[in-house]
């Protein structure tokens, strides 16, 4: 029986590419860049605050710019909108409830940093029940080290072996091996047009987060 799913956060069970975007946005308008497309932005939102920063720069304007108060500005104005067009994705409230109701813990591993992922899901209602939050910070390593992984299979009490990691970047996928765990692949995510799926090696690849839940259900 799986006793446990762990989920990456950005791309997974939240889709928070809107405000990444948002905050994205406004740091290239403040020095006179055109902003990112949508489709730029949902293809490097995984990558992080620099490289969606990157995305807006050719590489002599990356050279010319201090990147890092870019960087530091994103955050800061991301920080104060975490959650204007944020959302779950379409199903994810279902699989939780699910998971509630059939006493299966559930917790969050993420290379988001905690001062951010922290107040961020203090806002998401729709999500009750986390078990575990490991950020970014919370140890010296982060994905795509097992060692995340494996703190929050101690927080809960929970084995490597019963979980379930579901994270939609190639990090994701080789923390969760890394660790000794099934791992899935969140097809719906920031997946680039340009990554090879099948070269991921993951155990199962799913479209959309009902899909999710069908595995579970069969699985139990």
């Amino acid at each position: 029986m799986m006793r446990a799913v762990l989920f990456d956060l950005d791309g997974t069970l939240l889709d928070t590419a809107p405000d990444l975007g948002a905050a994205t946005n406004h740091v290239l308008r403040s020095i006179g860049k055109a902003p990112l497309s949508n489709e730029v932005i949902y293809q490097t939102a995984s990558d992080g605050a620099l490289a969606l920063i990157k995305a807006g720069l050719t590489d002599e304007e990356q050279a010319h710019f201090d990147l890092t108060p870019l960087r530091e500005s994103l955050l800061a104005y991301y920080s104060d909108h975490l959650y204007v067009g944020t959302r779950p994705y379409e199903g994810m409230p279902t699989v939780i409830e699910w998971l509630n109701a059939n006493q299966i813990k559930w917790g969050i591993v993420t290379n988001k940093p905690g001062f951010l992922t922290e107040p961020l899901m203090a806002q998401v209602i729709d999500l009750p029940g986390c078990s575990v939050i490991v950020s970014a910070d919370t140890l010296p390593v982060r994905k795509p080290h097992p060692e995340p992984l494996w703190h929050a299979c101690h927080q809960i009490g929970i084995s490597a072996q019963d979980c379930l990691y579901v994270g939609d970047h190639i990090r994701d996928i080789q923390a969760g091996k890394n660790a000794g765990m099934i791992t899935a692949i969140a097809e719906w995510g920031y997946i680039s047009v340009e990554e090879n799926l099948t070269s991921w090696n993951a155990d199962i690849t799913l479209s959309k987060p009902l899909d999710l839940l069908g595995w579970l259900q069969s699985y139990q």
